[in-house]
């Protein structure tokens, strides 16, 4: 034992990680939040649409918390209103839905812990994956220890789910029908928030030139090519944006 390490003070210990529990408990408690507000106020106009078309509670319950993502929701809910048969009305569904992939393999690199999280964890993680979770996400978890982001994620994911969840079942038994103006609003009011939250998560110049490549095509593409005109907004918007901005980071012109 040399001299100088008798006389080095001992190191301190590392603080331990903190467990999972108390990362899922802060997430729950971020979920109190404008955002998760607007999305309810979106939901409790759903519930007044469903039970217009038809749909019983357990039925409008099992959409809410099956299928989460409003449009898709709300795509399955006009197929099943217009008696559109069970495969077209998959298809519809699915195509409502496919915006989601890309944004789940954005976020799930940024909450797995290498050669620790398991493929069940993602999985749970990649069902709480909508526009509102996912920019809350992209936002805030990147600033936040590895080991607490994909906790703080379920948490966050599953008590706003959990509260939709009990509002829509509250607005289907208390609202016997809203009228069509606030039912239209409420709904609406979601994508305007997504629109503007994106805008302000925008990290680089092409997300935002596919936004207003979005805003400009959407009208053009519903007039010419009404059911596929998402699908048509989302590939042709993004295609120019990321062109046009490798062109411009090129000086080709």
């Amino acid at each position: 034992m040399t001299a100088s390490s008798l006389s080095a003070p001992p190191s301190a210990p590392e603080n331990p990680p903190e467990p999972a529990r108390v990362w899922m408990a802060r997430g729950a408690r971020a979920a109190v939040s404008i955002p998760a507000f607007i999305l309810t106020a979106a939901f409790v106009g759903y519930a007044g649409l469903a039970r217009e078309t038809g749909l019983t509670l357990a039925e409008t319950l099992a959409m809410t918390g099956l299928i989460w993502a409003l449009p898709s929701i709300v795509v399955l809910t006009g197929a099943l209103s217009s008696g559109m048969g069970l495969i077209p009305a998959g298809i519809a569904v699915a195509l409502a839905s496919v915006r989601l992939m890309p944004m789940t393999m954005a976020l799930m690199p940024i909450v797995k812990v290498p050669g620790k999280t398991r493929t069940w964890q993602l999985l749970i993680a990649s069902h709480f994956v909508a526009v509102t979770a996912w920019v809350f996400a992209m936002k805030n978890l990147p600033d936040m220890t590895r080991e607490g982001r994909l906790p703080f994620f379920i948490g966050f994911g599953g008590a706003v789910t959990a509260f939709v969840f009990c509002m829509t079942g509250l607005a289907y038994l208390l609202v016997e029908r809203l009228p069509d103006m606030v039912a239209g609003a409420l709904v609406l009011l979601t994508p305007v928030y997504f629109l503007c939250s994106l805008w302000g998560a925008a990290r680089v110049n092409a997300d935002k030139v596919a936004m207003a490549a979005g805003l400009a095509l959407g009208p053009v593409f519903f007039v010419y090519l009404p059911g596929l005109d998402l699908l048509w907004t989302g590939l042709v918007g993004g295609t120019l944006a990321y062109l046009g901005t490798r062109i411009l980071r090129r000086g080709l012109f």
